[in-house]
């Protein structure tokens, strides 16, 4: 059964729910979740904040103060590919920061509408080679994200193999959204069991992305495509997401694919339910997960 704390955080996110919709201006969406949505969020790290004015697209690094410079994780935030930024997951990813022992570099990729896809995608693949020219080994990299940017992780790594790039340690997703025709039978059997995300919503920006693209273009919903030759994934999903589905056809295709992949389905978790830790137990349990995973596959990449 989930915590006190879980069950209290559910409440919090239902009023989430209230306060904003697809279907609001883009301009007041992106102000609720990058200046309300993150005075729920705890600052408990020990990370320093920095912008970095070289990178390809707006970047900042997120550095605990007892990482080492060898390792870094590109993170891709979440938002529907609409909403999202540095500011709105940065308590949160400077959280998996410390946990992993590692720098963490968050790109603000391109949103819709004023950029359609696939441009978010050729954002995270360049700011990926960005390292790599600063340095930085593909072994001593993971690329991570939550949501789209979950689902846009995978397309990234499809992207680079693709291009010939090299691969990556690993890839993380959090809840990820792999599927933009919303064909999962999870979007139906939990929309209201589900405190964060509307189905209607998840189909309005697939559309505001899209931009008449096709929602089985590979690149967009990378449970569509060919996955062989990624890096190890870890993937969490909770039992009351819309997203469930999305999360399981992913992981079932990278193990046809011959990818290793853990996937964790979290009892009673929602949404992107990470972003309350550390005052539900289960979110700080996750990122704490998160953290080991990326250590493991550092040490493991680096031979």
């Amino acid at each position: 059964m989930p915590s006190l704390q879980a069950r209290f955080a559910v409440l919090v996110a239902h009023l989430d729910h209230l306060l904003g919709s697809a279907y609001y201006p883009v301009a007041y969406q992106r102000f609720m979740l990058s200046e309300v949505a993150p005075l729920f969020a705890s600052d408990v790290s020990t990370c320093s904040r920095s912008m970095d004015e070289d990178c390809c697209v707006k970047a900042a690094w997120l550095r605990p103060s007892d990482a080492s410079g060898e390792n870094a994780i590109l993170y891709l935030h979440g938002g529907g590919y609409v909403i999202g930024s540095i500011k709105s997951h940065r308590k949160m990813v400077a959280q998996i920061a410390d946990a992993a022992g590692c720098p963490v570099l968050m790109a603000e990729y391109s949103l819709a509408p004023e950029c359609e896809f696939p441009a978010a995608v050729e954002d995270a693949a360049d700011t990926y080679r960005w390292l790599l020219s600063r340095g930085y080994g593909p072994e001593n990299i993971i690329i991570a994200g939550d949501s789209a940017g979950g689902g846009l992780t995978a397309s990234t790594l499809v992207s680079l193999r693709d291009s010939g790039d090299p691969m990556p340690a690993a890839g993380v997703l959090i809840s990820p959204w792999t599927d933009l025709g919303v064909t999962g039978t999870s979007s139906m059997s939990r929309a209201g069991t589900d405190p964060m995300l509307r189905v209607r919503d998840l189909k309005k920006w697939a559309e505001m992305y899209l931009g008449g693209a096709d929602a089985r273009a590979p690149l967009a919903s990378p449970i569509y495509a060919d996955l062989q030759g990624l890096p190890p994934m870890l993937i969490q999903v909770g039992t009351r997401e819309v997203l469930l589905d999305d999360a399981e056809r992913l992981a079932a295709a990278t193990r046809r694919d011959g990818v290793p992949v853990e996937l964790e389905v979290w009892d009673g978790m929602w949404h992107v339910w990470q972003f309350f830790s550390p005052t539900v137990p289960e979110s700080r349990a996750a990122i704490e997960k998160i953290g080991r995973f990326c250590r493991e596959r550092f040490e493991q990449a680096g031979g």
